[in-house]
C-alpha cells in the first residue's frame, strides 16, 4: 500500500463518518476488510510510522491545550486522533502543531480528539481475515520519552505562550 492509498483510506472514512472517530474507525474496519491481509498490515505500518513520529511534546502541549489537560493515555488517543483527520492535520501539526487552531475546524471535546478506535482498527481487521493475531510490523517503537523539550503543561500562561492561536481560539 502507498503513502497515498493509506491517506485515501483515512480521508475517505473520515468524510463518511462526518468526523466522528468511533463511526470512522468502523468504517476503516470494513473498507480494510476488502483487502488482502499483507495490504492491512501496509496500513498498519503506514499508521504506527505516524503513531510514533507524533511522540512529541509540542503535540503534547496542543493535545493538553485542545483538550483541557492530556495524560498519557489521552496523547495516545489524541495521536490516533490526528491521524484520522488526514494527510493535511497530520502533517500541519507535525510542521507547527499551534497551526491546529487553523487546520481545525470545530473542535469538541466529547467527541473530538479521541482516536483510540483508529489505532486498533488495522488489528481488528488483520485478525478477522486471517482468525490471527497481526505479527510485529517491524517498525522501531515510539521513544521512551517524547521527542523534544518538555514544558509546564499545568501552567496555563505557558500554554498560552507556546500556543498563542490554539489558546486563544479553543480556551480563550
Amino acid at each position: 500500500m502507498e503513502e497515498s492509498e493509506f491517506w485515501e483510506l483515512v480521508d475517505d472514512t473520515r468524510q463518511a463518518a462526518a468526523g466522528d472517530p468511533e463511526e470512522q474507525a468502523d468504517l476503516l474496519v470494513e473498507r480494510l476488510l476488502q483487502l488482502d491481509p499483507e495490504s492491512v498490515l501496509d496500513f498498519a505500518r503506514h499508521f504506527e510510522s505516524r503513531y510514533n513520529r507524533a511522540y512529541r511534546w509540542d503535540l503534547w502541549g496542543a493535545a493538553w491545550v485542545l483538550l483541557d489537560g492530556a495524560s498519557d493515555d489521552a496523547f495516545d488517543f489524541f495521536r490516533c486522533w490526528l491521524i484520522g483527520q488526514g494527510r493535511e492535520v497530520f502533517e500541519g501539526a507535525l510542521h507547527d502543531p499551534d497551526a491546529l487552531a487553523d487546520l481545525l475546524d470545530d473542535f469538541d471535546e466529547e467527541i473530538d480528539g479521541d482516536g483510540e478506535d483508529l489505532g486498533y482498527a488495522a488489528d481488528e481487521a488483520y485478525e478477522e481475515l486471517t482468525g490471527t493475531v497481526a505479527p510485529d510490523l517491524g517498525i522501531a517503537p515510539a521513544p521512551a520519552e517524547p521527542e523534544g523539550a518538555p514544558a509546564d503543561f499545568e501552567d496555563e500562561a505557558v500554554l498560552a505562550e507556546l500556543y498563542p492561536r490554539l489558546w486563544a481560539r479553543f480556551r480563550g
